[in-house]
């Protein structure tokens, strides 16, 4: 199968983990567009509706007919399905290709569970060749760019693009991420971040891997 089948699959393969009258989160990227328009198009009328990550996600829902809620607007959320940039065995993950780490960040913190879903090319075995986005406010763009060059990192500023948190998006390249958890956790303590993509705090419970022998399923 080719990316597009693999992605197509896992797309399916959650459907059996979401429950019949449920608010489930939404994530971003090409795997969860794809989701959206085929496995979750087919059961539209057995969830309660959605939350989005992503002014494109809640675009695709809406388009489909699948409703979409506030976040502030729901007590409790059983369930959140996305993507990955990368993941490794101990389901952490590099977020935020797409930009919208943040909001990702806090639709997973919110749920109960938590399933990744991604083709096996996104699998690794240490996470840190694809770079580490962090969104940050822009007035500290040098100061931080300073801390990560301190880190080993080459941080490099992400063109044409805002956030929809009217930030901007750094992309560290060649960063040391041996230790996951410790890194979340610095880079978050820098003034002027708002959130860094690596997800090792908040990591998935579940992840669906698409590869051409089946889907492989990955647990906490």
């Amino acid at each position: 199968m080719n990316q597009d089948q693999l992605k197509k699959s896992v797309g399916y393969a959650v459907i059996d983990f979401i429950p019949p009258g449920s608010i489930i989160g939404i994530g971003t990227g090409t795997t969860i567009i794809n989701f959206i328009t085929h496995a979750l198009k087919s059961i539209k009328h057995i969830i309660k509706g959605t939350v989005s990550s992503s002014v494109i996600s809640t675009t695709y829902l809406k388009r489909e007919g699948i409703k979409v809620f506030d976040l502030n607007q729901i007590s409790s959320l059983v369930l959140y399905i996305d993507s990955a940039d990368e993941i490794n065995s101990n389901l952490e993950m590099i977020k935020g290709g797409g930009g919208a780490l943040t909001k990702e960040k806090i639709i997973s913190n919110f749920a109960n569970k938590f399933i990744c879903i991604v083709d096996e090319s996104k699998k690794v075995e240490y996470l840190g060749k694809f770079p580490v986005p962090i969104e940050i406010i822009p007035l500290s763009y040098n100061y931080i760019s300073k801390e990560i060059i301190k880190l080993g990192g080459i941080p490099v500023l992400r063109q044409n693009i805002v956030t929809e948190n009217n930030n901007i998006i750094i992309d560290v390249h060649n960063l040391d991420i041996s230790n996951p958890l410790n890194m979340e956790n610095f880079i978050n303590s820098l003034p002027g971040v708002v959130t860094v993509g690596i997800f090792a705090n908040r990591t998935a419970d579940i992840a669906l891997i698409g590869t051409n022998s089946g889907i492989k399923t990955m647990r906490k």
